[in-house]
């Protein structure tokens, strides 16, 4: 294949629209999203060990973010490089939500929105669910910095 149908191909991927990620198993409405990340910051409120296990959990949901964008840019080659880099922060991603969620419940709060994201014990189709919920956090981080 030459390169500019390469260069077709992988944008052609990139032309994507919501209603595309809505159609896929187990995606979020916008409005779900906005739900449980409304939850979780009243959850959070000001209380200074829920801020820092948050801004954690931005950090690595950043990269995340970054990582999982890039995906689709990436050729099989740079993808199989890649690919366990992504799964580690990935699995970040799951365990400091894991870690807000638990904090919070000791503090008591019910971390509903936690439960609404599912368990990938069981059903690990959900650690998709959660990784788009991360990259959620990052786009409404990203639009409110204009």
């Amino acid at each position: 294949m030459r390169k500019a149908e390469k260069t077709t191909e992988r944008v052609m991927h990139m032309i994507q629209e919501f209603s595309d990620y809505s159609k896929m198993y187990k995606s979020l409405t916008l409005e779900e999203m906005q739900e449980i990340h409304g939850e979780m910051l009243q959850e959070i409120g000001s209380d200074p060990t829920s801020l820092e296990l948050y801004g954690d959990l931005y950090e690595v949901s950043l990269r995340y973010a970054v990582k999982r964008a890039e995906w689709s840019r990436m050729s099989r080659e740079e993808k199989m490089d890649a690919d366990q880099g992504r799964t580690m922060t990935h699995d970040s991603v799951i365990t400091h939500f894991n870690m807000l969620a638990r904090w919070l419940r000791k503090q008591g709060q019910p971390a509903n929105w936690r439960d609404e994201l599912g368990d990938v014990e069981k059903d690990p189709a959900l650690r998709k669910r959660i990784g788009d919920f991360a990259c959620y956090m990052v786009f409404v981080s990203a639009l409110l910095e204009r």
